[in-house]
């Protein structure tokens, strides 16, 4: 929800270190790679109960997310950047509910439900991305992606501040991946809902030329 408001005083702010990264040798890759370890860091750390430790490292692994797309965009973006970047992204997304759930087993139920609207949140817009490439629909609403990516109610920026939220108050996590979780499934069924519009709207027009 916030991340189209965000995102252009986010990509002014990573340029120029972006810029710099890439003038040292460094790629998009390099960035995406420490971030990700950074991450597993995160919830290595979390699953020990070090949650100070854990939200540094969390905040660390989403400034790598920004820095690995503002440096592919001022040297030369790639398929294997693209791919990467949402691999690792869904990888740590999992990681972290699952580490509290280590930290704490009487939050297993809430961190499985948490994760299960993280694959419910993450698979519509995902497949959506896949059709919306073969039939070339885009857009730089959310700044310049190697793929559609679809909005919500629950965006990057939010599942951000839950984690921070989480990692300052790691007793209350279980009430927190319920009322979070259920927010993603919000985001799972206008994303449905919106791609369904679209695609049929998509379809409606190429019919409409055809003829």
């Amino acid at each position: 929800m916030l991340d189209s408001t965000l995102r252009p005083l986010v990509d002014r702010a990573l340029g120029p270190p972006a810029r710099l990264l890439v003038r040292l040798g460094v790629t998009a890759n390099m960035v995406t790679w420490t971030g990700f370890v950074i991450g597993m860091g995160a919830a290595a750390s979390i699953a020990a109960g070090w949650f100070t430790a854990g939200l540094v490292m969390i905040l660390a692994n989403r400034m790598c997310d920004g820095l690995d797309g503002a440096v592919a965009r001022a040297s030369r973006p790639s398929d294997v950047g693209g791919f990467l970047d949402i691999t690792l992204d869904f990888i740590f997304y999992s990681a972290i509910p699952f580490a509290f759930c280590v930290n704490d087993t009487q939050h297993a139920l809430a961190g499985a439900f948490l994760i299960f609207s993280f694959v419910g949140s993450g698979s519509s817009f995902l497949a959506f991305a896949i059709i919306a490439q073969k039939r070339g629909i885009s857009t730089d609403q959310r700044g310049k992606k190697s793929f559609f990516y679809l909005g919500g109610l629950t965006e990057g920026t939010e599942t951000i501040i839950f984690l921070i939220i989480a990692s300052l108050m790691p007793t209350y996590f279980g009430v927190l991946a319920w009322i979070f979780g259920s927010l993603c499934w919000v985001t799972t069924v206008t994303r449905i809902r919106t791609s369904l519009e679209m695609l049929q709207a998509h379809q409606a027009e190429t019919t409409g030329d055809d003829e």
